[in-house]
């Protein structure tokens, strides 16, 4: 099997958000409790005044968010979101691992649930929408989805797998490098000061 960097890179910021939702789940189903509620924010100290309350999110009109999930879907973002849900499926067959004789009834039980897991990705992909519409107004996520309708937009897209695998590998030999050279660095200035490092 040959390793791909880029199978690692390019499902990035699924496998971090997968791990969000995941670890969890997983928790609670292994143990067989919920996972733990948000703790509650500090309140103030008995006789000082109770700290003021977060400002209210502004209003994201209905083209400022259709703009913002042009933006995920146009720019690669939402199909790194392909993996999670499969993810979750191959956590619960693993976990059905004891149970051979459950494996064909899970699968088509897994299976039926498709549609509803397609909805529940379109439920991220808005969630990730609104989070760019807060964060970049209607004008500059506007000239975004220009770039990526453009051509050296859709180049753009088109060519991530191939830089992120790209960079993955070279961040590999920088970071073998400049550790070597910082232990050869640190070495030299310890000695320097009468301390030798193995």
């Amino acid at each position: 099997m040959v390793f791909r960097p880029a199978a690692l890179a390019g499902p990035f910021l699924a496998a971090i958000l997968s791990q969000a939702v995941l670890a969890p789940a997983v928790l609670a189903q292994q143990s067989g409790a919920k996972p733990p509620a948000a703790s509650p924010k500090p309140t103030a100290k008995p006789g000082t005044a109770p700290p003021p309350a977060p400002a209210p999110e502004p209003e994201i009109s209905p083209s400022h968010l259709a703009l913002a999930r042009e933006v995920m879907l146009s720019s690669g973002i939402a199909r790194s979101f392909d993996s999670i849900l499969p993810t979750m499926a191959d956590q619960i067959r693993k976990n059905a691992v004891t149970r051979p004789d459950l494996a064909k009834d899970l699968d088509e039980v897994l299976k039926s649930l498709d549609p509803e897991m397609d909805m529940q990705k379109q439920r991220l992909i808005n969630i990730a929408a609104r989070i760019y519409a807060k964060r970049l107004s209607e004008a500059e996520l506007k000239d975004i989805v220009a770039f990526f309708r453009s051509p050296a937009g859709k180049r753009y897209v088109e060519t991530q797998p191939q830089i992120l695998d790209d960079m993955v590998g070279a961040m590999q030999d920088w970071t073998q490098e400049v550790s070597e050279y910082v232990m050869v660095r640190t070495r030299a200035e310890m000695g320097k000061r009468g301390h030798q490092l193995q």
